[in-house]
């Protein structure tokens, strides 16, 4: 017979065993997620509380007082624009350059891809690499220790670009019909710049500084997309004896994010002009135009006219047009829409020429040796001769 005591322990029994069987039964069963969203996430995949959102930090310009005053030399208005599925027949039938548009977007936001190119006939790596550029090739992996730094040969130039712009048959079709290596070399610098983005430098240029410390630390880099150098200022009444442009900005070295207007622009321009003297039978071997063909005449020209072009810049209160005087005599960057701009120190240290500064001046980044090998041997050293 069950005394008071004894029915308590028992009941206290059953209702454990109850409460045991209940709770492993439900361990067994999958939780109840209607979407994959309502599944917890792993802390590294969780969306952080969103921070206190701070004040913009005032960007300081280094620029002369009369730029102040143009809104259209300051107010860059280079939008990312949305992309768009497009069909690649309709695609094909855009003109050249809203084809590169859509297939290399321009994010000015984007971080500065950590990609270093160069170009020449072997690479590092190979017994025929010339002595005289090891030092300065492997100067730019010393100053970019973390950057991917590729010297492309002539033979892996044709497969990459050919890779990069499939679906843009004529850009192939152009870079296959310039009948020098120069012109190659020149275009593949535009295209590889364009499509992957990065740090572009002749093989006979050397690193004086990290690209970290080519822009002043207060500038943000969500506000720029490009960085160009000054490569002549000839103050001096026989300038186009010796250069194509009265300011000439440098394309052995550049330094920019994937799909910049700029390099659109030079890319379809170069596309086009070869693709017309091929159908004309104009494509010659003949060196004397190739500064204004592909080099540093067609790049200066191009980079004006996205200065001018009223598509990324508000000219409306402009007093007038941005030209080579807004660069005569720098000494400081200046940053122009989403350009910066540096003094000729900067990419031509050491010239003794056209107030450029030593190499050890504080604007100092990146020495080039002028050695023009794609030139005839009289052609050479030209910026050590004028003086």
């Amino acid at each position: 017979m069950l005394t008071f005591k004894k029915a308590l322990v028992l009941s206290l029994a059953v209702l454990t065993l109850f409460f045991m069987f209940k709770t492993h039964h439900s361990s067994n069963q999958p939780a109840s997620f209607r979407n994959a969203n309502d599944m917890p996430k792993p802390s590294l995949l969780s969306k952080p509380k969103p921070a206190q959102q701070q004040p913009a930090k005032q960007e300081s310009t280094q620029t002369p007082a009369p730029d102040k005053t143009n809104k259209a030399f300051n107010t860059p208005d280079v939008a990312k624009k949305p992309k768009t599925q497009i069909s690649m027949d309709d695609l094909r039938k855009k003109p050249l350059k809203q084809q590169l548009e859509y297939q290399f977007p321009y994010d000015v936001d984007s971080r500065f891809p950590a990609y270093i190119w160069q170009t020449w006939k072997y690479t590092p790596a190979q017994g025929q690499f010339a002595e005289e550029f090891r030092e300065a090739e492997a100067s730019w992996t010393i100053h970019h220790p973390s950057f991917v730094h590729e010297v492309i040969t002539d033979d892996v130039a044709v497969h990459l670009i050919r890779h990069l712009y499939a679906s843009v048959p004529e850009v192939l079709e152009a870079y296959h019909a310039l009948p020098l290596p120069v012109l190659k070399a020149d275009f593949f610098r535009y295209l590889i710049l364009l499509a992957r983005g990065g740090i572009y430098s002749d093989i006979d240029t050397a690193a004086l500084k990290s690209a970290a410390d080519w822009i002043p630390s207060d500038v943000p880099s969500n506000s720029y997309g490009m960085v160009i150098g000054i490569e002549a200022d000839p103050d001096r009444p026989d300038w186009a004896d010796w250069y194509s442009r009265r300011i000439q900005f440098c394309q052995w070295t550049i330094q920019s994010k994937p799909g910049h207007p700029v390099l659109v622009d030079v890319v379809a321009n170069i596309t086009q002009t070869t693709l017309q003297r091929k159908a004309a039978g104009k494509l010659t071997k003949d060196t004397k135009g190739i500064i204004e063909f592909t080099g540093p005449a067609l790049w200066t020209d191009s980079i004006l006219a996205f200065f001018n072009n009223p598509d990324y810049f508000d000219m409306s209160t402009s007093k007038g047009n941005i030209t080579w005087e807004h660069f005569t005599g720098m000494k400081s960057p200046k940053k122009v829409g989403d350009v910066i701009i540096l003094p000729i120190t900067s990419f031509s240290p050491g010239i003794k020429t056209m107030n450029a500064g030593e190499d050890d001046d504080p604007m100092a980044f990146v020495k080039h040796n002028f050695e023009g090998t794609w030139k005839p041997e009289k052609e050479r050293h030209i910026g050590q001769i004028f003086n």
